[in-house]
């Protein structure tokens, strides 16, 4: 369990750089959307083992991850684009 926790972490690590780079626009920047692409990386990964979606060797795992990442940077942006802004007549 640690082990696939840690190995989630470091591809999360690869794919958070990726999705940051490919997402770009204003967000968290490097370090946030790392952060944000481990996240993902863990979520995608373990609802993707639920779905029996297992990815085989590193590049599919990197690839899901990046998947999860991307979504998760798209949402979070999406959600934190809207309190800022007020509609005037």
């Amino acid at each position: 369990m640690l082990e696939a926790l840690l190995w989630w972490i470091v591809v999360g690590l690869i794919a958070g750089f990726l999705a940051g780079v490919v997402m770009r626009g204003g967000g968290f920047g490097i370090v946030g959307d790392i952060v944000v692409g481990i996240l993902g990386a863990i979520i995608v990964g373990f609802l993707a083992g639920l779905l029996g979606l297992g990815a085989s060797g590193l590049v599919g795992t990197i690839i899901i991850a990046f998947i999860g990442a991307c979504v998760l940077i798209a949402l979070l942006r999406a959600l934190s684009g809207s309190y800022g802004r007020r509609r005037t007549l």
